[in-house]
């Protein structure tokens, strides 16, 4: 039912988001006619790979300018890119991700293979049990300003409470969170 759920929501998503998506595209193109998108492997259900779709909201070659992370006023974001950032915009490009199937609308953020390293080999297994989600239970509540041992609480709570229900409420409160970025 929640594979269900997720491919036809997803494909509405991109369907009546096309026309931003579009624009969005091009507004990211324009500058320096790079990729639109961004994709970086992440781990998903059952610990499998994939690749995770972002629209592009750094310079061309960001990685091999700067660090792994970005900082306050990083110059390698772009004009477009800390509005898309601010906005969890960049987002978007992941419906095509829950659409394939390598995503859920929601369950934990979606890990680099890296961080496995900070986990116990249990969690990570649990954590990793379930599709990773666009939004999350960790998301809604504590957005990104959560340590790493709170997010963790949070997403192993959901792979044990998950339903389609909870699924509704976190997606109704991520919509509220998200719109305090406008």
């Amino acid at each position: 039912m929640k594979r269900l759920f997720d491919f036809v929501s997803s494909f509405l998503g991109l369907l009546l988001l096309s026309p931003i998506l579009i624009v969005l595209g091009v507004l990211i193109w324009l500058p320096d006619r790079g990729p639109v998108f961004y994709r970086q492997i992440r781990v998903g259900r059952n610990c499998k790979p994939f690749g995770m779709l972002k629209f592009r909201s750094m310079v061309r070659n960001a990685d091999q300018i700067g660090g792994y992370q970005t900082h306050a006023g990083d110059p390698r974001i772009t004009k477009i890119g800390r509005i898309l950032r601010k906005t969890s915009l960049d987002e978007l490009p992941q419906l095509i991700n829950v659409l394939l199937g390598d995503m859920s609308l929601v369950g934990p953020r979606p890990d680099v293979p890296a961080q496995e390293s900070l986990y116990s080999a249990q969690d990570w297994q649990k954590r990793h049990s379930v599709r990773p989600g666009i939004t999350g239970l960790a998301q809604v509540t504590g957005r990104s300003s959560v340590d790493f041992e709170t997010r963790l609480g949070y997403d192993l709570e959901y792979v044990e409470t998950q339903s389609l229900m909870l699924d509704l409420k976190l997606l109704v409160k991520t919509v509220g969170v998200a719109t305090k970025s406008f």
